[in-house]
């Protein structure tokens, strides 16, 4: 049976399919022996690697079983699918990230998932529960998944991270008064590592501020770069280095603009201390 290109890139559901060949692959099965062992037929399989099909949740058990996961399963997989708990494109994005050198990223709003505090997602978390946008499940394989996504950052040499925060980041509460001074003394912790570069764009920038969404850059130790942006409903990669010329230089110059280190820890100091 001929088989299709896939790009894991394009969405969830191809992610899903890329990850199903893989492990078929990996154990030297066609799809006509995954589909005697899961009693779907091979074309039904088929769909699901090209992202044609989701499977359905008694598949998703199936598989699980049959390759015998634990974890990053394909039950888990199912309800991202049917509820979105990340928004689409993110996990792609999440595996480049996790083999860069360098990350450079500008958060409006919310501080970065990145630098966020245990108490300070899950308040996020909770508050999505609370309208309705995802379940009480969902929630918690949120927080996990950003807890790991927090460790693989923790390497033996870590990437160097450079983060611009919109001041909004700072005047945005979440949960209560406790957790935003964890959050705030995490962000001071965190621009004192070696690795680390925080900066504050203050609102006295106005319309010079170049991006009104955030944005991410990533560069491999090949010095490829991807980068990554985000609107309510989507994320979408970039790797074409003639697009992404344009994002580099506005991202240099918000640098410019921003506030220094020292004076990022300084505005992040007046915040907790209620000076904001």
């Amino acid at each position: 049976m001929n088989e299709a290109l896939l790009d894991a890139d394009r969405g969830p559901r191809e992610a899903l399919g890329v990850k199903l060949r893989q492990l078929r692959k990996a154990r030297g099965w066609t799809q006509e022996d995954l589909a005697d062992r899961s009693a779907y037929s091979p074309t039904h399989i088929s769909a699901i690697e090209t992202g044609r099909k989701p499977p359905t949740l008694r598949l998703s058990r199936d598989l699980d079983r049959i390759f015998g996961l634990s974890e990053d399963t394909f039950e888990r997989d199912f309800y991202n699918l049917r509820n979105g708990a990340l928004l689409e494109g993110f996990a792609a994005y999440v595996k480049e990230e996790e083999r860069a050198v360098e990350i450079r990223l500008f958060e409006i709003g919310l501080v970065p998932g990145l630098l966020q505090t245990p108490a300070y997602a899950r308040a996020l978390a909770e508050a999505d529960v609370w309208r309705g946008l995802i379940t009480e499940g969902q929630a918690e394989h949120r927080l996990t998944y950003l807890a790991k996504r927090q460790a693989s950052l923790q390497r033996l040499r870590p990437p160097m991270m450079l983060v611009i925060m919109d001041e909004s980041c700072l005047r945005h509460r979440v949960g209560s008064e406790g957790v935003m001074q964890e959050q705030f003394e995490a962000l001071a912790a965190f621009a004192a590592r070696p690795n680390a570069v925080l900066q504050v764009a203050p609102h006295a920038l106005g319309q010079a501020r170049p991006f009104n969404l955030p944005v991410y850059l990533l560069t491999m130790a090949d010095g490829s770069q991807v980068g990554y942006a985000e609107s309510q409903i989507q994320g979408q990669m970039e790797r074409e280095p003639s697009r992404l010329l344009g994002i580099r230089a506005a991202y240099h110059h918000l640098m410019a603009e921003a506030l220094s280190p020292s004076a990022t820890v300084a505005l992040i100091t007046q915040a907790r201390k209620g000076k904001l």
